[in-house]
């Protein structure tokens, strides 16, 4: 009679096991680079500096005898942005065919028009924002009490795309309820719309509300971006407008960039930002990066200045920055 229970206990075991197996699946993917850089101006002469990036992101998925995937994800960085801990951006996902995709980002998420409101440059004002180098002056798409438009760090959000009702429109829709921050109980509510119907073209719209501490930090972000590819070449233009209760703080960022795919592993990329603070001198970007790469491996180099970077005419918040990049995907 015990025989016969070890046999039934094992085959049961079995059967677990296999079907834990079958019902879901656990991924890692990571990267690394190095990278060597320099910042130079009339006030300012940096030394090179040498830095390196990495990353693993584990996740895991299973599907529901009703249909429903799930899947989670966090990521191991040595860089976290909370700077407390090796956790970065970490997320469960429910998803189907018919009901569309609900992402809930406990660290890392972003609002519906943060999704979609890197330049068409690629945000070069980012090179310059925060930097030591360069006295940690705040620019680009940020503005006091706020972090790139978004009404929260992204913790804790809710982000959800529609299932496909017309062939090449995207809907999303974003919820930022701001827990953990000193935005906290403030939520913000966005809307984006992608369109890509037409070969090569891409157009994207959305408006997100802002929530400060202040009702001067607090109005919406709205972003309006296109982008048409022809062959090798492809052309971009954004626009990135804040408003907020405080006219002094209002900024709109306008954006084009070129792009030149020389082969599968050789493209060339050139483009500028300007940024217009409200009652205040535009700040301009320029940039042009090259990148090769080579099946896992990318080496890029890079060239980008920075003029009237505080929005206010002086040559010492005038820069220049330059770095060569060597990054790989696993």
């Amino acid at each position: 009679m015990n025989n016969f229970k070890k046999i039934g206990l094992t085959a049961l075991a079995a059967s677990l096991v296999s079907t834990s197996v079958f019902a879901g699946e656990l991924t890692a993917t990571g990267s690394a680079s190095l990278t060597v850089e320099g910042y130079s101006g009339n006030a300012l002469a940096s030394n090179t500096a040498y830095s390196m990036a990495d990353s693993v992101t584990l996740g895991g998925s299973t599907e529901l005898d009703n249909g429903l995937t799930v899947s989670m994800a966090f990521e191991l960085d040595g860089d976290a942005e909370s700077g407390t801990s090796a956790y970065d951006d970490n997320s469960l996902t429910i998803s189907s065919d018919a009901l569309g995709t609900l992402k809930f980002s406990a660290h890392g998420g972003s609002s519906a028009t943060s999704a979609i409101d890197a330049t068409a440059a690629g945000n070069i004002w980012d090179t310059f924002d925060g930097t030591a180098a360069v006295d940690g002056l705040a620019n680009g798409l940020t503005v006091a009490g706020v972090t790139d438009g978004n009404a929260t760090s992204g913790e804790n959000s809710f982000h959800y795309t529609a299932p496909a009702l017309v062939d090449g429109l995207a809907l999303m829709a974003s919820l930022n309820t701001g827990q953990g921050t000193a935005n906290a109980g403030h939520n913000a509510i966005g809307w984006a719309t992608t369109y890509t119907g037409f070969d090569g073209l891409s157009v994207s719209y959305g408006i997100s509300d802002i929530k400060g501490t202040l009702a001067s930090t607090s109005g919406d972000q709205t972003v309006m971006k296109a982008s048409y590819a022809y062959g090798p070449v492809t052309l971009a233009y954004s626009e990135n407008e804040i408003d907020l209760g405080l006219d002094t703080t209002d900024k709109i960022t306008t954006s084009w960039g070129l792009s030149y795919t020389v082969s599968d592993a050789l493209s060339v990329t050139y483009g500028v930002e300007t940024i217009d603070l409200s009652g205040a001198t535009d700040a301009e970007y320029e940039g042009i990066t090259a990148s090769y790469t080579a099946g896992g491996m990318t080496m890029s180099v890079s060239s980008k200045d920075a003029t009237n970077i505080d929005n206010t005419v002086d040559d010492d918040n005038d820069y220049d920055y330059w770095s060569l990049g060597l990054s790989f995907a696993f």
